[in-house]
């Protein structure tokens, strides 16, 4: 991989660059009765650390900016459409213990990051991704125009603050009554930061082109909404905790499995859209077969060798990963990695890449 090539993910991945639920596949009525039943949480399983603080997660966040997602609501749709569900028996999982990450994940992140939504017609959801985290991002759509909201821990407000007074001078604004500063990059680029409140601050950038007067106007579009209804804008394509077991099968249909692989033990991961979960699948695998390939190799097991290297070559046939080459470079990340190990190398920084769990 060339250091050129890495630049322009990296390029790519970063938001800040110059340039609802209609259905849950049963899932919906489980979460609602769980936020309703789950005690005090004592403690979350966290995925990976920040997309900006590591290369893998850009490189995945790379992929991830350019994955559209179609068939969703508006913000005002989901809202009005969908009433309090009753009461169900959560579906059980194929984990060998009780699954119990789900509600407890979604309503911990539901409840700690700011469930902002744009409520304006023709505003749809685009992507989600690092819900279950201290940082996340939710983008938004009405087409022409893109507006990405990204949340970060408040003790970060200051690094992040005095990096963009090196964009513009700050102009006072207030987004549903939460104190903020808009920066401008250029007559068709904005970036408001709200001020940190409850351990968090949000930074909202433009993408396409915009006008300061449209930016405006959606700035006043946006409300704080509660965790129920910031749960039930998310669109159908999204997959949430109580899905994961389902659709990481529908992943790995026609993918190999390495040695020992777990293909259930993805409770961790939170709620993403199809390309982020994608990558964190597909990944998990690479990371296991790329392991797997280094073993055999340095306990001179030539036939596990050329196992894991056909497993990985096979990648360029994975279903999962031809539907995401259209979106974005992750594929591509894969498939270079795969050659290498084919060609009986070991590529340079596989590990952050693929975002291997540590």
């Amino acid at each position: 991989m060339t250091d050129e090539y890495l630049d322009r993910l990296v390029r790519d991945a970063d938001p800040y660059r110059p340039e609802v639920i209609g259905r849950l596949d049963g899932a919906e009525q489980a979460l609602l009765e769980e936020i309703m039943s789950v005690p005090t949480l004592t403690s979350v399983v966290e995925p990976p650390p920040p997309r900006r603080h590591v290369l893998a997660r850009r490189l995945a966040v790379a992929a991830t900016a350019a994955a559209v997602l179609t068939g969703v609501l508006t913000v005002s749709t989901v809202l009005r459409d969908h009433p309090q569900a009753q009461p169900a028996t959560p579906t059980p999982t194929a984990t060998a213990t009780p699954f119990v990450y789900s509600a407890a994940a979604a309503l911990k992140a539901a409840e700690d990051n700011p469930r902002l939504l744009i409520d304006e017609t023709g505003w749809k959801v685009k992507t989600v991704y690092g819900f279950a985290q201290e940082s996340g991002t939710i983008s938004f759509t009405d087409g022409a125009r893109e507006l990405e909201m990204t949340w970060y821990p408040g003790d970060e407000y200051g690094g992040y603050y005095n990096d963009r007074l090196g964009v513009s001078k700050p102009e006072p604004a207030k987004v549903d009554g939460w104190p903020g500063d808009v920066f401008t990059y250029n007559d068709h680029d904005f970036a408001v930061m709200l001020r940190p409140r409850d351990d968090v601050f949000v930074e909202m950038r433009t993408g396409q082109r915009w006008t300061r007067a449209q930016f405006d106007q959606v700035l006043a579009d946006i409300v704080q909404v509660d965790a129920n209804k910031w749960l039930a804008a998310l669109p159908p394509e999204i997959v949430t905790p109580g899905r994961v077991n389902e659709e990481a099968a529908k992943v790995l249909a026609d993918v190999p499995l390495p040695p020992n692989f777990d293909p259930t033990d993805f409770g961790n991961i939170g709620t993403n859209d199809y390309y982020q979960f994608g990558a964190t699948v597909v990944g998990r695998v690479g990371c296991a077969w790329i392991n797997e390939w280094l073993r055999a190799k340095k306990a001179g097991d030539d036939a596990a060798v050329q196992q894991a290297a056909s497993a990985l070559q096979s990648s360029h046939q994975w279903k999962v990963l031809q539907k995401m080459n259209a979106d974005g470079d992750y594929p591509e990340v894969f498939w270079e990695y795969a050659d290498k190990i084919a060609a009986g190398d070991e590529p340079h920084g596989w590990a952050e890449g693929l975002g291997c769990p540590e």
